[in-house]
């Protein structure tokens, strides 16, 4: 994992997206997911009483459910300091190791860039 500033605008697209779904939502998280197409799904955290997924799950089973076949990128933006090992094999499980994973901040500011492998 490395730290990342010299993001392209396809990949700053989905951060700033990740983070305005996590400040509209009042959730914990907020990502943002591109598949092969260009497409772009995001999500935030879901806590249900029944149903507790991470927003890159959620994100991830939209693009699923919407038929992507993998992805290109992915963004959360969360106080956490560090990414999930479910949140990074959902990742995998879709997109293969290689897909970069950017965690930012809540000020949108990408920290760590991880592989999904």
């Amino acid at each position: 994992m490395t730290e990342r500033t010299d993001l392209g605008p396809e990949d700053q697209k989905i951060v700033t997206l990740a983070r305005s779904a996590r400040a509209r939502n009042g959730v914990p998280e907020g990502a943002a997911v591109r598949d092969e197409t260009g497409r772009t799904y995001v999500a935030g955290t879901v806590e249900l009483a029944s149903l507790r997924l991470s927003a890159l799950r959620t994100a991830v089973a939209m693009a699923v459910a919407s038929g992507a076949e993998s992805l290109e990128a992915a963004a959360v933006v969360s106080g956490a300091a560090a990414l999930g090992a479910e949140d990074l094999a959902a990742v995998r499980d879709l997109g293969g190791a290689g897909t970069p994973v950017f965690l930012a901040g809540p000020d949108g500011v990408v920290r760590v860039t991880a592989q999904a492998g």
